[in-house]
C-alpha cells in the first residue's frame, strides 16, 4: 500500500513529474480561478506491479482455415489442426484447449495415441511433434525435423509405439513415438515397386496395417500403385497398378478386401485372393451415357468402409459428383446397402472421420456418427437414424456466421440478466437435431470457485447482434437480435438509398452501447443510423419512432496559427454559449443530388415485436446537399438521464429518447463558442466542390506495417471508412492528400458516392494509410498548444471529429459547487469539452418539460485523439454512471404497484461536507493520460504513454478491488497505469498489430480480462491479472481422464484355429536399434521439447498448480493400483474355478475307456 499526498492552494496548477510524465503540467484550461479545492488529497493506492501478469486464457469459435482432424475413440476427444499451426482439442462442453506450434507451419495430419493422453502432429515444415495431453495446457515433448524429405502421410497403429511416415519421394520411414527417434528400418520406393517399372510411383498417400496381420503394411502411392509390404521378410507380397490416381484406402474389418477412392470419381474394391484387377468398380454419382461409358465425375477425396453387425456396411465418402452442374454444393455421400443419401454442405469439406464403437480395426466397426470438418463449420451426423440428423453443436462454432465487425465485453453483470436472455433466446432455437448425447464427450470440467456473470456482445456485417454467456471461460449463445428488421427491404429492381453508401451490407454494426442494469441497448450501423432497444418479456404491437438529424458544419475545422493560442479560455462566464438549435431542412442546391434524406427507410407501420429486445427509436443522419452523412464515430447512452449522444466528424447530437426529440445538434466548432482555441476558415463555396475523398475514397497505396505503427489512427483509412472512434475522415470537398506528382493517386467515383464494396468485417480489414511528408516532430508540434505556422497540410485539411462521449455527474464550470448531469466530449484534436444539462428529476416533469443544454466552452487539452473518460471519487474509487433500474414497459398494469422510474445515482460525493472536494476525471488519449481535479480543472497527474506509437484502446477498469487504466497500443504493448497517480504497473509487448481486426475488436473489462478477434472466426480471451493467472489451472478443463482400454472381442476357437484371427508380431524386434540399426543422422533431427519439467511448470502457474498436479497424479496412480488389484483378484478367482472344474472333469473321466467318450 502506498500513500500519495498532494497539497493544492488553488492558485498553482503545476504537478511533480510522474513516471514518464513531464516535469510540470499547467492546467490546460488556463490560469485557474479561486475555485473551491481540497487542501489535502489523500489517495491510498493498493495496486502493485505484482498484481499484473499477461497470459491467454481460452480461445472460442471455429478454428480458422482448418486442415486436419483426429478423434480418440476411447478418450472421446477431438483435435482440429489449422493452416496457421494451431491445434484445437475439444471434449465435453467446457473442455476446449488451444495449442500453437511455434513455427506457425500448417498442420498436415493429426494422430492420437489412443487412450495414452498424447497426440502426434505433422506440419508442413516436415516436422513431427508429440504433444502431452495429460496436463491442462498441453506441451510438446519431442519434435523430429526431416531434412531431406517432405512428409505426406502418417499412420499410427492402435496400441503401437511405432509411427509409419510416408514422404513425397515415396519412401516410408518408421519413428519410435516414445523416444521420437528414427528407426533404421526404411521401405524405399524402388524396393516397393517392381524393378521393371520405369516411372516413379509418386508420393505416399496412404499407409495402413492389415487388420488380419499386423506384419503386413499397405502402401498407397499417388499414381495408383498399391503395395502390400511384408515387414518381416522385407519384400512385397503383391503389387497393384491402377490407371487412376488414388486418394484414400479403407479396409474391411476382416482384412480380406479393401476399397480405394480415385480421381475419376470411382470406387474400386479389391480382394487379396486376386489382385490382378478389382472385383468391383462403381461410379456412385456417374450416369451412364449413350455409348455405355460413365460420365466424368469429380475426385472422391476420401472413403470410409465400415461394417455393422446387424445391417449392411456403410460406405461414406466426400466428393465424386458429376461435372454436369456448375456451382453445386460440396457433398458427403452415405451408402448403406442399396440406399444412397447425399448430404449437401454449405462449405467445402476439409476432412471427415467416422466414429465407431471399437478402436480395434479387426472387429465389426459399428459406426454411430461421422464428424465432418468444413472450411467454415463443424458438424456431426448421427448414423443410427435413417434420416441422418445432425447433432446440436455445444461449441460456439458460429461466431463468424456473419463476419464480426465489433465486440463488447461486460464482466460482473447483474446475475439475473443471463437467465432472462437465455430463456428468450431458447424460444428461437432450431429444431430437428438428433436426440442422442453429443458424442465428443471426453475430458472433465468443473466451474471454478471464482466465477461471476460475464457477457460478450458481437456485432456482425449483416446487422445481427449476438449475446454470449462468457461465464467461467466458456462461451454459449444466449440471444440473437437482427437490426435489419427495423428497416424496409428495398423493392425488387429498386436501388435503395443506401446503395450509394454501402452496396452490400447497409446494416453492418459499427459499435454498441449497453446498460445491463436498465437493459437499454443501442446499436450504431454503418449507414449512419442508431437504433435504441428496450427489453421486454412480453410481445408488443407498436410502431418505431424515427428521428432525422442533420449534422453538417458550415465552417472548415481548419487550424490557423494565432498569437493568442498560448492561453486557452476555460469558461464562458457570460453564458453566451450557443443554444441547441433544431435541425432545419435546407433547399437543395442546383448541383445537389440528395438532400435531407436518410440512407435507410424505417418501417412506418405498426409491427409485432416478439419478447426480447424491441426497437423503440431510430436516429438517422441525413444526406446534405448531395453528400452522404459521415459515419458515426462515438456513442454514449445513459438510462438515468434518458439521453443518447452521437458524434461524428461534423459535430454532436444529443437525443432525448424518452420524449423522442433532438435536444442538441451542433458542429464541433459551435460547441466551443468563444472558448475556441483555434481560428477556423470558412467553408469554400460548394459550387467549386471536388468529389468527396477520405471517407468516401479509397487509397491505392498500401504502406508497410512500420509506417502504420508510427502513425496515429487520426490519419488512417480502412477500406474507405472510419476504422475506430479515433478515425479522421477528411473534409468533404477537398482531397485528403495534397495534389501533385508526389501525392498518392486517389480513385474517383463521382460526388457523394463512397466506394464501399462491402461492409468490411473487423476480421478482414487491412490498414491503408495515405503517404505524406508528416514527420514525428511535426505531429508533436501539431498537438502542442502553441502551434507553429508550419502545420502540415494533412492537419490543416483534417476535420475535428467527436471521438468519445460520456455522460456523468460532474461540474460544468469552475465555480460550480454541486455536481450536475454533464456530457463529456472528446475530440480528435485532443480537446475535451463539457456540456452541462438541466434535467427534471420528477418523472412527470421529465416526460413533459424540455431539457436545457448549455455548452460552457470548458476546454481541457491532451496530445492525440481523446479515447476514454473515467471518474474517481476523492478517495480514488471508481464512480459509476447513474442508471435506471429495469422495468418492463409492456407488462400488464398493476393499480396497486404503478410502474415508476427507479434511478440509482452515483454522486461524486455523498455528503454535503465533501461535495466541495469535487472528483477526479481521468482522460486518456492516443499519446498521454491526465488526471484532472474537478471543478478546479487542475491537472494533478500526467503520463506520456507512448512517443513512437499510439494507443488503440483504453479503459478504466476494476482489478483486485481497485481501479487502474488499461491501454493497448498499436505496437502491441499492453500497459497498466495506476489511478490516480498514473504510475506504470505493467508494460508487456504482447501482440503486434498485424491488421485492423485486432484494433477494432480489442477491449478490456473488469476483473483483469480482455478479448480480441485473433482470426476472422475466433475470439481470444486473455487476462492481465496475476490472481486469475494463478487460478487459471483449476478453471481449465482436463483433457485426459484415466480410462481402461476396452478388451478385444474373443473371436472363438474355430476362427482362430482356421486362421481367421489376426496375427501379432513384435515390432520392437523388427524396428529396434538392435535389429534395424540407426538411421542416418542427416535424414532427421531430434529436437527435445519443453513439455516435461518446464512445460508442466508453465502450465501449472505456481505452487498451487504443482500441488494440484501431484494430487491428480497420486489419484491416478491409486486408481490404477486399485484396478490392478481387482483384476488380480478376478484372475485368481477364475484360476481357482478353472482348476476345480478341471479336477471334476478328470475324476469323471478317470475310469472310462477310450471308446466310452
Amino acid at each position: 500500500m502506498k500513500k500519495f499526498r498532494k497539497v493544492l492552494d488553488g492558485l498553482t496548477t503545476s504537478s511533480p513529474a510522474s513516471a514518464g510524465g513531464s516535469p510540470s503540467c499547467g492546467s490546460a484550461a488556463g490560469t485557474p480561478t479561486a475555485a473551491p479545492t481540497p487542501r489535502e488529497l489523500d489517495v491510498h493506492e493498493t495496486l502493485l506491479s505484482e498484481h499484473f501478469h499477461i497470459c491467454k486464457t481460452v480461445r472460442h469459435g471455429f478454428p480458422y482455415q482448418p486442415t486436419a482432424l483426429a478423434f480418440d475413440p476411447v478418450q472421446k476427444i477431438l483435435a482440429i489442426g489449422s493452416r496457421s499451426g494451431g491445434v484445437r482439442i475439444l471434449g465435453r462442453p467446457g473442455v476446449d484447449c488451444y495449442c500453437q506450434h511455434e513455427s506457425g507451419a500448417a498442420v498436415l495430419q493429426l494422430q492420437f495415441l489412443i487412450n495414452e493422453g498424447a497426440l502426434v502432429s505433422a506440419c508442413a515444415d516436415d516436422t513431427l511433434h508429440l504433444w502431452n495431453l495429460r496436463q491442462r495446457r498441453p506441451a510438446i515433448l519431442h519434435s523430429l525435423k526431416f531434412n531431406r524429405e517432405r512428409i505426406t502421410f502418417c499412420h499410427l497403429p492402435f496400441q503401437s509405439k511405432w509411427l509409419y511416415v510416408g514422404t513425397e519421394r515415396g519412401n516410408t520411414h518408421i519413428v519410435n513415438v516414445e523416444s521420437f527417434v528414427l528407426s533404421g528400418y526404411v521401405i524405399m520406393w524402388n524396393k516397393a515397386i517392381e524393378l521393371s517399372t520405369k516411372t516413379h510411383p509418386g508420393p505416399v498417400v496412404h499407409l495402413s496395417d492389415s487388420p488380419k496381420d499386423e506384419g503386413k503394411l499397405l502402401i498407397g502411392f499417388e499414381s495408383g500403385t498399391i503395395v502390400m509390404w511384408d515387414l518381416r521378410s522385407k519384400r512385397a507380397d503383391f503389387r497393384i497398378y491402377y490407371d487412376e490416381a488414388i486418394h484414400s484406402v479403407s479396409w474391411h474389418h476382416e482384412g480380406r478386401q479393401f476399397m480405394c477412392s480415385h480421381s475419376d470419381g470411382s470406387l474400386s474394391m479389391w480382394n487379396l485372393r486376386n489382385t490382378a484387377k478389382p472385383f468391383q468398380v462403381t461410379f456412385p454419382h456417374g450416369k451412364s451415357q449413350r455409348d455405355g461409358r460413365k460420365e466424368s465425375c469429380k475426385p472422391i477425396l476420401k472413403v470410409e468402409y465400415k461394417t455393422c453387425r446387424n445391417s449392411e456396411p456403410f460406405v461414406i465418402f466426400s466428393g465424386g459428383l458429376s461435372y454436369d452442374k456448375a456451382g453445386r454444393r460440396p457433398t458427403l455421400t452415405i451408402m448403406h446397402g442399396k440406399a444412397i443419401t447425399v448430404l449437401e454442405m454449405d462449405h467445402p469439406i476439409v476432412e471427415f472421420t467416422v466414429l465407431c464403437e471399437t478402436p480395434y480395426l479387426n472387429e465389426v466397426q459399428e459406426p454411430y456418427a461421422v464428424v465432418v470438418l468444413l472450411e467454415k463449420d463443424f458438424i456431426v451426423v448421427d448414423l443410427t437414424q435413417s434420416n441422418f440428423p445432425i447433432f446440436e453443436n455445444p461449441y460456439p462454432m458460429d461466431v463468424h456466421e456473419s463476419p464480426v465487425t465489433c465486440t463488447a465485453y461486460f464482466a460482473d453483470c447483474p446475475p439475473d440478466i443471463i437467465p432472462v436472455l437465455y430463456s428468450i433466446g431458447a424460444k428461437h432455437k432450431k429444431t430437428g437435431y438428433s436426440h442422442k448425447e453429443w458424442p465428443v464427450s471426453g475430458g472433465t470440467w468443473t466451474i471454478g470457485s471464482q466465477t461471476y456473470p460475464e457477457i460478450i456482445i458481437t456485432g456482425h456485417a449483416d446487422g445481427s447482434i449476438k449475446f454470449w454467456d462468457a461465464t467461467a471461460i466458456t462461451l454459449q449463445m444466449l440471444y440473437k437480435l437482427k437490426t435489419s428488421k427495423v428497416f424496409e427491404k428495398p423493392k425488387g429492381g429498386e436501388v435503395g438509398r443506401s446503395a450509394e453508401l454501402v452496396e452490400e451490407d447497409p446494416y453492418a454494426v459499427q459499435m454498441v452501447s449497453w446498460c445491463p442494469q436498465s437493459r437499454v441497448f443501442c446499436v450504431v450501423g454503418i449507414s449512419a443510423h442508431v437504433i435504441l432497444y428496450r427489453f421486454s418479456k412480453h410481445d408488443a404491437n407498436t410502431s418505431i419512432t424515427s428521428l432525422e438529424v442533420r449534422l453538417q458544419c458550415e465552417m472548415e475545422d481548419v487550424i490557423s496559427p494565432s498569437d493568442t493560442e498560448n492561453t486557452v479560455c476555460a469558461t464562458d462566464p457570460g453564458g453566451h454559449s450557443p443554444q441547441p438549435q433544431p435541425s432545419s431542412p435546407r433547399s437543395n442546391t442546383p448541383d445537389s443530388v440528395r438532400d435531407s434524406i436518410p440512407c435507410l427507410r424505417v418501417k412506418d407501420r405498426v409491427i409485432r415485436m416478439p419478447p426480447g429486445y424491441q426497437a423503440e427509436l431510430v436516429v438517422q443522419l441525413l444526406w446534405v446537399d448531395g453528400e452522404p452523412p459521415q459515419q458515426i464515430t462515438s456513442l454514449d447512452l445513459n438510462s438515468a438521464y434518458g439521453l443518447l449522444a452521437v458524434g461524428n466528424c461534423n459535430g454532436l447530437a444529443v437525443v432525448d429518447y424518452l420524449q423522442k426529440t433532438v435536444i442538441l445538434c451542433m458542429s464541433t466548432v459551435e460547441l466551443y463558442g468563444s472558448a475556441d482555441p483555434f481560428q477556423r476558415l470558412t467553408r469554400s463555396p460548394r459550387k467549386n466542390r471536388q468529389s468527396t475523398s477520405g471517407l468516401t475514397e479509397l487509397s491505392d497505396n498500401q504502406v508497410s506495417l512500420d509506417l502504420e505503427r508510427s502513425k496515429s489512427p487520426t490519419s488512417d483509412h480502412v477500406n474507405g471508412h472510419c476504422t475506430s472512434p479515433t478515425s479522421q475522415p477528411c473534409v468533404p470537398g477537398r482531397p485528403r492528400v495534397p495534389g501533385g506528382p508526389e501525392g498518392p493517386r486517389l480513385s474517383r467515383r463521382g460526388p457523394g458516392r463512397p466506394p464501399f464494396r462491402k461492409a468490411q468485417s473487423a476480421a478482414c480489414m487491412e490498414v491503408s494509410l495515405p503517404v505524406s511528408s508528416l514527420t514525428e516532430e511535426s505531429r508533436e508540434n501539431s498537438f502542442s498548444r502553441s502551434r507553429s505556422s508550419s502545420v502540415s497540410s494533412i492537419d490543416r485539411d483534417t476535420k475535428e471529429a467527436v471521438t468519445t462521449l460520456q455522460f456523468a455527474e460532474s461540474y460544468g464550470r469552475k465555480l460550480d459547487t454541486l455536481p450536475t448531469p454533464c456530457l463529456w466530449v472528446g475530440t480528435s484534436l485532443g480537446l475535451v469539452l463539457l456540456v452541462p444539462m438541466s434535467i427534471p428529476m420528477d418523472e412527470q416533469e421529465r416526460m413533459e418539460e424540455p431539457i436545457t443544454v448549455a455548452p460552457t466552452g470548458t476546454v481541457l487539452m491532451l496530445k492525440g485523439s481523446v479515447l476514454r473518460f473515467g471518474f474517481l471519487d476523492c478517495s480514488g474509487g471508481l464512480i459509476q454512471s447513474p442508471y435506471e433500474l429495469w422495468r418492463d414497459l409492456n407488462a400488464p398494469e398493476d393499480p396497486e404497484r404503478p410502474r415508476r422510474r427507479k434511478l440509482v445515482n452515483f454522486s461524486p460525493c455523498s455528503s454535503q461536507e465533501t461535495a466541495s472536494d469535487g472528483h477526479l476525471a481521468v482522460v486518456c488519449s492516443e499519446r498521454q493520460a491526465k488526471v484532472f481535479l474537478m471543478p478546479s480543472q487542475a491537472c494533478l497527474y500526467v503520463h506520456n504513454i507512448t512517443e513512437s506509437s499510439f494507443v488503440l484502446r483504453a479503459d478504466v477498469v476494476g482489478v483486485s478491488n481497485s481501479v487502474c487504466l488499461a491501454c493497448f497500443c498499436a505496437n502491441g504493448h499492453i500497459m497498466i497505469l495506476s489511478l490516480p497517480s498514473l504510475r506504470p504497473l505493467l508494460d508487456v509487448n504482447y501482440l503486434p498489430l498485424t491488421d485492423m481486426r485486432i484494433a477494432r475488436t480489442f477491449c478490456f473489462t473488469n476483473g483483469g480480462q480482455a478479448l480480441y478477434l485473433s482470426s476472422p472466426t475466433e475470439i481470444q480471451r486473455i487476462t492481465y491479472s496475476q490472481e486469475m493467472c494463478d487460478n487459471l489451472q483449476e478453471m481449465l478443463g482436463e483433457l485426459f481422464t484415466p480410462t481402461e482400454t476396452p478388451e478385444a472381442q474373443n473371436r472363438g476357437f474355430l476362427k482362430g484355429f482356421f486362421g481367421g484371427n489376426a496375427q501379432t508380431f513384435d515390432r520392437e524386434e523388427l524396428f529396434g536399434e538392435a535389429a534395424a540399426g540407426k538411421a542416418s543422422r542427416s535424414l532427421a533431427q531430434h529436437i527435445p521439447g519443453q513439455g516435461s519439467v518446464e512445460g508442466v511448470r508453465v502450465a501449472a502457474g505456481g505452487v498451487v498448480g504443482d500441488l494440484a498436479r501431484a494430487r491428480i497424479a497420486l489419484d491416478e496412480r491409486g486408481q490404477r493400483l486399485g484396478e490392478l488389484e481387482e483384476r488380480t483378484a478376478l484372475m485368481m478367482s477364475s484360476a481357482e474355478t478353472f482348476s476345480k472344474h478341471a479336477h471334476e472333469l478328470m475324476l469323471k473321466c478317470k475310469d472310462k475307456k477310450w471308446y466310452q467318450f
